[in-house]
């Protein structure tokens, strides 16, 4: 078998001790390409240097987080233009890109604004986009649609919504970035995905983020990807040789892999 990992953050310091140890691991277990969107312009000197220390095994996006979006974003996102037009190889597509209502709605403009710039710069390179939804389905809606964008491309992101919502997301292009919380007891995402065709799916973990049960609480890491394959395949009444096939087949297509 063999996955992808659609989104995760080896590069952050959680794994700065076993970085190497936890890659191998992943790639034991089949998952052998791991995608890793940026933060902001602090974090990208460390995912560049990831992926140039993992090249066969590592892909970079970037973009700035709607949660790194304050009165400076405007600077942010210079980076990310400028990233692109020198260096615009290194990069498969934007991300992660959104809005995040869950901590702070102080810079909810901002935000919206940082959201539509990347969207569009996306669309210009004809590259995919990570987007960021949490506590913002309706608003993340209303910006795809003042975007004025034809035909999207890419992911919503640990995909937390409910069947509404995730029928509109792909009528409108998108795939679902389905991670641990499918695991959780109570989430609801495995309804979500047993109404959905597996065409419409990819995998990720959002490591060291939302490792899934069991390990609920720890560090997340890229081969617990096992896991979230498994559930969807329990979830679907499939085995998991058909979920690793057709998500990475899927993550392969969307990503140009």
């Amino acid at each position: 078998m063999e996955f992808i990992d659609s989104h995760c953050h080896v590069y952050l310091e959680e794994f700065d001790s076993d970085r190497t140890d936890v890659i191998k691991k992943a790639q034991d277990l089949g998952v052998n390409k791991l995608i890793l969107p940026n933060v902001d312009s602090i974090t990208l000197p460390r995912l560049n240097e990831t992926c140039a220390a993992f090249p066969n095994v590592c892909k970079a996006l970037i973009g700035l987080h709607p949660t790194s979006v304050n009165l400076d974003y405007k600077k942010e996102l210079a980076v990310v233009e400028n990233e692109l037009a020198f260096n615009g190889s290194k990069y498969i597509g934007i991300g992660e890109i959104g809005i995040d209502l869950y901590w702070d709605k102080t810079y909810y403009k901002e935000q919206v604004d940082a959201f539509i710039t990347q969207l569009n710069i996306a669309d210009s390179l004809n590259l995919p986009v990570a987007i960021h939804v949490r506590n913002s389905f309706d608003e993340t809606f209303e910006a795809l649609t003042k975007s004025g964008i034809k035909t999207f491309k890419g992911v919503f992101h640990c995909f937390s919504g409910n069947i509404e919502q995730a029928k509109r997301a792909i009528d409108l292009g998108f795939k679902l970035g389905i991670g641990g919380t499918v695991t959780f007891k109570n989430s609801g995402i495995d309804f979500v995905v047993s109404e959905i065709d597996l065409q419409h799916i990819i995998l990720e973990t959002d490591s060291p983020y939302l490792a899934p049960t069991p390990f609920r609480g720890k560090r997340n890491e890229p081969s617990y990807l096992v896991n979230v394959a498994q559930k969807i395949a329990d979830s679907k009444g499939l085995n998991i040789e058909e979920v690793a096939k057709a998500t990475t087949n899927n993550c392969r297509i969307l990503l140009g892999l």
